[in-house]
C-alpha cells in the first residue's frame, strides 16, 4: 500500500474529545486539522476527572468535534480512507463513547475502521512530528501511565520499566489537591513552581538508589503531605510563598527523579542504537518545561538528540490516534465493527504486568 491515506482521528479516553484528520504517505505525514473540546470546566469543582460526567460530555460534543475537524480540513467524510478510534486504555465510559460513535460512521458510509492503543499515540507522536528513526527511546509520562519504552517499529515496543504506582502526572494533580490548587493539577503546580524556592524542602527520590528504571511518586505525594503540614498555621491556612516553595520543591524532586532513570534508560539504549540515537518525550506531563530543559541537557550530555512534540501534541489529541491508525492500516491491520473498547491495554504484552491485573486485564 503505497498511496497516500487522509485518516479521520478520534480521541476520549479522558476528559479532552478530540478529533483530527491526517494525511499520512509512505515518507511524510501532514495534521489537515485538530480539534480539542476540553472538560476542565466540568471536573475543576470535584478535584479531578468524574468518569461519568466525562463519558456524557464526550458523547454530546464528539459528533461536533468530527464535523468541525471536516470543516477546517475542507473535507467531507467520505474524502477519508479510514477512521481511526482510541479503543483503550482510558476510562471505559469515554472510550466506549469513541468507539460507538466511530462504529456507526464506519457501518453507514462503509469506510475501514481501527481501533488504537492510545499509548501508541503518545509513543508514535515523535514519528508524526519529527519522523524520527527506529528504534528510539521515549518516555511517556502523563496522567496515568510512565513508562520508558524502545519503539523498534510501529506495533513493536519494548519496556524497559515505569511507575510501580501513581504515574507523575496523578501525582501533580494530587499535589494540586493537596494544596487548594485547581485542576488539572500539573499546570497549576508549575505555575507556582516558578516562583518558589525549590531547595526549601528536601523531599525523597523514590527509587533513585535501586537500580534499574522503575519508578515510584506515591511516596513523594505524602511527604509533600507531611511538609505542608508542618507550616499550616493553627487557623489551617499557609502562606502563598510556602505554597510556590512546596510546587517548586515537588516539581524538582519529579524531575530530578525522571532524569537520572532517564540516564540509566539512555545508557542502556545506547549500546544497540541506531547511527541517530534519539530520547523522545510524550504525554501531558511531557509539557512541563522544567522537565523538557533537564531531559534536554540530559541529552546534550549524552551526544543523543532530543525530540520532544508540541504542547499541543503532548496532551490527549486525536491527531497522534490518526497517525497510528494509518500507519497500522498500511501495515494491513483493521478492525471489524465486533472489537471492543478496552480500559487497559499494555503496549509490551511479552513482560509481565507492573500495577498488578484482574478481571480486566493486565494495568499497565
Amino acid at each position: 500500500m503505497n498511496q497516500n491515506i487522509t485518516c479521520l482521528g478520534i480521541e476520549s479516553s479522558c476528559d479532552d474529545t478530540a478529533a483530527s484528520v491526517v494525511s499520512v504517505s509512505p515518507s511524510q505525514a501532514e495534521i489537515l486539522s485538530s480539534v480539542v473540546f476540553g472538560q476542565t470546566n466540568l471536573h475543576q469543582h470535584f478535584g479531578g476527572v468524574v468518569p461519568e460526567i466525562a463519558a456524557r460530555a464526550h458523547a454530546e460534543r464528539i459528533d461536533v468535534a468530527v464535523k468541525d475537524a471536516l470543516h477546517q480540513a475542507n473535507l467531507g467524510l467520505k474524502d477519508c480512507d479510514l477512521i481511526a478510534v482510541t479503543a483503550g486504555p482510558g476510562l471505559i465510559g469515554g472510550v466506549m463513547s469513541g468507539v460507538m460513535f466511530a462504529k456507526g460512521l464506519s457501518a453507514s458510509q462503509n469506510i475501514p475502521l481501527i481501533g488504537v492503543n492510545h499509548l501508541a499515540g503518545h509513543a508514535l507522536t515523535p514519528r508524526l512530528t519529527d519522523n524520527i528513526a527506529f528504534p528510539y527511546l521515549m518516555l511517556l509520562v502523563s496522567g496515568g501511565h510512565c513508562q520508558f519504552l524502545i519503539v523498534h517499529g510501529p506495533d513493536s515496543f519494548e519496556r524497559l520499566g515505569g511507575t510501580i504506582d501513581d504515574a507523575p502526572g496523578e501525582a501533580f494533580d494530587k499535589t494540586a489537591r493537596i494544596l487548594g490548587l485547581p485542576q488539572p493539577g500539573g499546570p497549576a503546580v508549575e505555575s507556582f513552581a516558578k516562583t518558589g524556592d525549590p531547595n526549601r524542602f528536601k523531599l525523597p527520590r523514590p527509587l533513585m538508589d535501586q537500580p534499574g528504571f522503575d519508578l515510584s511518586f506515591s511516596g513523594l505525594k505524602t511527604a509533600l503531605m507531611r511538609a505542608k503540614s508542618e507550616i499550616t498555621k493553627p487557623d489551617n491556612t499557609i502562606q502563598s510563598s510556602d505554597i510556590s516553595d512546596l510546587c517548586a520543591s515537588f516539581q524538582l524532586a519529579v524531575s530530578d527523579v525522571l532524569t537520572e532513570k532517564s540516564r540509566r534508560a539512555l545508557n542502556h539504549y545506547k549500546t544497540f542504537s541506531s547511527d541517530v540515537p534519539t530520547f523522545a518525550v510524550a504525554g501531558g506531563v511531557a509539557a512541563n518545561q522544567a522537565l523538557r530543559s533537564s531531559l534536554e541537557k540530559l541529552c546534550e550530555q549524552s551526544e543523543v538528540r532530543f525530540c520532544a512534540p508540541p504542547l499541543n501534541l503532548c496532551t490527549d489529541n486525536a491527531a497522534m490516534i490518526a497517525f497510528a491508525g494509518a500507519i497500522q492500516f498500511r501495515m494491513g491491520n483493521k478492525s471489524g465493527l465486533d472489537f471492543v473498547a478496552r480500559p487497559r491495554w499494555p503496549l509490551d504484552t511479552s513482560q509481565p504486568s507492573m500495577l498488578g491485573s484482574g478481571k480486566k486485564g493486565p494495568k499497565a
